[in-house]
């Protein structure tokens, strides 16, 4: 999710996967639960597809003989991701798709709540995230940004696309909601453990500061389920990323349930997750990911998808804020 999860502030989705003792607990009890996954592919067979792309050999060796990357999202958040005909869809699984053509090996999307992926990672169920995350210096450092304490080793990032927060209203917007000081004494519903979430909290105490009403916040494990709460009227907006709150505005009941109001809040960098430990891997995707760009293939992919204005020119390690 947007740009938060691309960050922005402290606590800043995009989808800020909130880093703290529940992600420590998390990992504990998911250590050692390595994926034992048998695809029974035919290891000379995927070895040899593997070598004849370009920059198969910039892949550890483990996954370039498996011929998969494993990749943890929430694949409930359409144009990012969502599930269509029983299978992944979206712009992170084009994507995917694309670089996979360059190292020679498949992206097998396996879905999970937002909030728990940075945990599936680093307990090895998962090689990346590809979920709209924001690259931040919290999760890269490992930081719980709700309480400033280190909860983690934090992950690398291989950032792709820029994207900032928006706010997404009923449509007619009969609140009149314009900016996020409009949402000071009112209820909005979001996804739980999220850039957007931490937008939110900042505002809310914001509000109280200015001597306004605080901001009475609804937190779900999915997007969908923050959205049902606005287009039910029990909530005045939901933040999402902008892809994800145009795409909303443009599909849900006809066009007809939600519309975007305000500017983008604090845009910054999706990232795909990578544990620390696995340098050979972030490379490879950091190499991958620029030859997608060079070639044109990432254009194309973003203007099938109407998101050409979160395009970057050159895909970087850990360039969130």
């Amino acid at each position: 999710m947007t740009a938060s999860s691309t960050r922005r502030t402290t606590a800043a989705h995009s989808r800020l996967a909130a880093v703290g003792a529940i992600a420590v607990a998390g990992s504990l009890l998911l250590a050692g639960c390595g994926d034992q996954t048998d695809n029974g592919s035919d290891s000379s067979t995927t070895e040899a597809t593997a070598s004849a792309a370009p920059l198969a050999d910039k892949l550890p060796a483990d996954i370039k003989k498996a011929g998969v990357i494993k990749v943890g999202s929430d694949i409930a958040y359409p144009p990012v991701e969502y599930m269509e005909g029983g299978k992944a869809v979206g712009i992170d699984p084009d994507i995917a798709e694309a670089l996979g053509k360059q190292l020679g090996v498949k992206f097998d999307f396996q879905n999970g709540k937002f909030a728990q992926l940075i945990v599936g990672l680093q307990a090895n169920r998962f090689n990346v995230i590809m979920s709209a995350m924001s690259d931040t210096k919290d999760r890269q450092n490992g930081i719980d940004s709700d309480t400033g304490k280190k909860v983690g080793n934090g992950i690398d990032f291989v950032d792709y696309f820029t994207a900032g927060t928006s706010i997404l209203v009923q449509k007619g917007n009969p609140k009149g909601i314009k900016s996020l000081d409009d949402l000071c004494g009112q209820v909005v519903a979001l996804q739980v453990g999220t850039t957007s979430e931490g937008i939110a909290k900042a505002q809310s105490e914001k509000c109280t500061k200015d001597g306004k009403k605080a901001i009475t916040l609804q937190t779900f494990d999915t997007d969908p389920e923050a959205l049902l709460r606005l287009k039910q009227g029990a909530s005045v907006a939901d933040l999402n990323d902008f892809p994800v709150a145009a795409y909303n505005a443009k599909t849900s009941g006809g066009g007809n349930d939600f519309e975007v109001v305000g500017e983008q809040i604090e845009a910054g960098p999706y990232g795909i997750g990578v544990s620390k430990e696995n340098t050979q891997l972030r490379d490879a995707l950091l190499a991958a990911m620029n030859a997608i760009i060079k070639n044109g293939e990432y254009q194309k992919i973003l203007e099938k998808w109407n998101v050409t204005d979160g395009a970057v020119t050159e895909a970087k390690v850990n360039g969130g804020s």
